[in-house]
């Protein structure tokens, strides 16, 4: 287990790196995936475009436009690169099923979800409105998580399982939030302020149901099935 949370992302991802090696070595029957996923990428922004794509894309054509899209991204807003490397760090701290940081970069759908969401949300403050709903029902079809383009979404978060995690509009969640399957967060009406606001540390547990004008939820844990709704 990672025990430095704030480690920098070069640092980070040269950890990813060993560990690659270190599978490679011991299972050379992994190679070619493992080279296409990790090896061949110069950093993680590069190795997360290429999961995103890999994901989200049915065709390879597809694939390609994707991680295209999500490297165009990468390189405008290097802040979201800063971001990917928290959240891979907060599952690697806080899952005690994992081991390391390769597991989650390359098996965790959740993850890959939610900085296919941090692209979407890019476009969608470029006024790229279509490409950034495109990725949001790509992620939904593919991943089952559906994360509005528009929703604000902090740092060391961690979709944990994620099946059935939605998201609405201009729901805003800190950081260091752990979300469990099968959770919705939305609004009751069309009024942008009306979107539920989480705080920071709270874990919304399996079955969670969050809707309406909620401030600053704070409360460390939500059980299931709880619903709370705010006309």
């Amino acid at each position: 287990m990672i025990q430095n949370p704030v480690t920098p992302v070069d640092q980070l991802w040269r950890s990813v790196r060993r560990e690659a090696e270190t599978v490679l070595a011991s299972d050379p029957l992994f190679g070619a995936s493992l080279s296409a996923a990790i090896l061949d990428h110069p950093d993680l922004g590069s190795a997360v475009a290429y999961q995103i794509g890999e994901r989200l894309g049915k065709r390879a054509v597809d694939r390609e436009q994707f991680a295209r899209v999500a490297r165009e991204a990468h390189r405008a807003s290097p802040d979201l690169v800063d971001a990917a490397g928290r959240d891979l760090q907060s599952i690697a701290v806080h899952d005690p099923a994992t081991k390391g940081l390769l597991p989650p970069l390359l098996n965790f759908k959740g993850y890959v979800a939610l900085q296919a969401w941090r692209v979407s949300n890019w476009l969608w403050r470029q006024n790229r409105i279509d490409l950034a709903l495109l990725l949001q029902s790509c992620s939904a079809d593919s991943l089952q998580v559906s994360i509005h383009p528009s929703a604000s979404i902090g740092t060391s978060v961690f979709p944990d399982h994620a099946t059935g995690i939605i998201v609405g509009s201009f729901v805003v969640i800190g950081d260091e939030v752990t979300i469990y399957q099968n959770v919705t967060i939305g609004r009751k009406d069309a009024l942008p302020g009306r979107a539920p606001r989480i705080g920071r540390g709270v874990l919304l547990s399996s079955g969670a149901t969050i809707l309406g004008d909620l401030s600053q939820m704070t409360c460390r844990a939500v059980a299931r099935p709880s619903v709370f709704r705010r006309d």
